[in-house]
């Protein structure tokens, strides 16, 4: 009787392919720490100081003891981030943006104050009315609240969020960004997660019919949970893709896809604000050829425009011109392709941010270049004109300062500056 053949036997099995991880992202270098310095309006306290100054038209300095190594403008408040990493807040508290009571002391919203989180913060964002912290431990706390067109949205199924608010518990995050009224978050293994208001289009993950909070499918508290919980973006399986950096403009989100220079983006581009042709609201991640033709340092997107900074440096513009916001002259036209702003090519920026419809910059020599609308002094140029090309910003209290940091909020700006040392030090990226 023939003896069975058996199969040979092969260890030759293919490897499962290893997880992508990312152990870290391009958050704003927190290594130097400065002096706070505020303009523009202050009539929610989001200029910290104090009730009795409402409006600044240059830039003054912030009485704060702490040392300040992070500021982001929100729509009417302020937050900062200290060296030690702890959180300070003011401006506006209506709706919980400021993480803290102020109903214990008169004007309190007008002065700087911390928030009680529960480790070290090493990124801060804000958006119109919330606030959010990414702690060294890759957890995100959250509070305030989205708004849509039907108004307060409440930042969770539960309404708003008075004080820091756990969210996207179950993952390590590695940065954050936000809108206006939406939050992104970008976890270690390259995964994009969003929640808030998505009319726009802005959190990646909803058809036009679905991005109501009053949508049928669904409807009610079950639709908008939809919205005010964090969940993936929706991008096409096959392409398997996975990101590394992340930036939030005011409607709209970038994507870098990890280790090109793919640019996907979604959300308003009524202007050409996101590198796209078609001016419809986009609802799903699309690859941008305009945002990927470079390699970016840093995007800032405002209403209608954005800007762009790259890794040597140079500066670029897309989108709506009008009250100077883009820098390319009085008599220039809306910009429908990323354009470099010529009086600046000889510049090393470091530093970029748009408000509503303002835009600034900082060299590495640490001068601060502001443009676009003047109408409450958010430029700090001492006068209420909008400015059609970028214009050095000075004042008294900025004259023996380097600025290394700018945000640009609704109507108030903030940066961080150096004093000179008799080196006259050049600052370092």
């Amino acid at each position: 009787m023939a003896t069975k053949r058996h199969a040979p036997q092969t260890t030759d099995i293919k490897p499962k392919r290893p997880k992508f991880t990312l152990p870290e992202a391009h958050i704003p270098t927190t290594h130097k720490d400065g002096s706070l310095f505020v303009t523009g309006a202050g009539d929610f306290g989001q200029l910290g100081l104090g009730s009795d100054i409402l409006e600044k038209t240059r830039f003054a300095l912030v009485p704060i003891k702490e040392e300040i190594v992070d500021v982001c403008a929100g729509g009417m408040h302020t937050v900062c981030l200290t060296k030690e990493g702890k959180v300070l807040t003011f401006g506006c508290n209506d709706e919980g943006a400021l993480g803290r009571n102020t109903s214990d002391k008169d004007d309190s919203e007008f002065v700087p104050d911390s928030v009680e989180l529960p480790g070290k913060v090493i990124q801060i964002s804000a958006g119109d009315s919330h606030t959010a912290a990414l702690l060294e431990n890759g957890k995100v706390y959250a509070w305030g609240t989205f708004r849509d067109s039907h108004g307060n949205m409440g930042l969770t199924p539960k309404g708003n969020e008075k004080f820091p608010y756990l969210i996207l518990a179950d993952h390590t995050v590695v940065k954050i960004a936000s809108g206006a009224d939406h939050l992104v978050f970008l976890t270690n293994f390259g995964d994009i997660f969003t929640c808030g208001c998505a009319e726009q289009g802005q959190l990646g993950r909803t058809t036009e019919r679905g991005s109501s909070r009053h949508a049928r499918s669904g409807g009610g508290k079950d639709q908008l949970a939809k919205l005010l919980l964090p969940n993936l973006i929706s991008t096409s399986p096959r392409l398997k893709l996975k990101f590394d950096d992340i930036w939030a403009g005011t409607y709209a989100t970038f994507a870098k896809v990890a280790t090109k220079n793919d640019i996907y983006v979604f959300g308003l581009n009524n202007y050409n604000q996101l590198g796209l042709k078609s001016l419809t609201p986009q609802y799903k991640p699309t690859l941008s050829q305009q945002f990927s033709k470079h390699t970016w340092m840093s995007i800032s997107c405002a209403q209608h425009h954005t800007l762009g900074l790259d890794n040597d440096g140079k500066i670029y513009v897309i989108g709506r011109k009008e009250y100077g916001r883009l820098g390319l002259g009085k008599d220039c036209e809306d910009a429908t392709e990323l354009t470099e702003i010529s009086s600046m090519s000889t510049k090393k920026i470091i530093s970029i941010s748009c408000g509503s419809a303002t835009s600034f910059a900082v060299t590495n020599e640490g001068i601060l270049y502001g443009w676009g609308m003047g109408t409450v002094g958010q430029l700090g140029t001492g006068e209420d004109e909008d400015c059609y090309d970028p214009t050095i910003i000075k004042s008294k209290q900025l004259a023996d300062k380097k600025v290394f940091r700018v945000s640009s909020g609704g109507q108030h700006t903030v940066v961080l500056a150096l004093t000179t040392n008799n080196n006259n030090k050049i600052i370092d990226n």
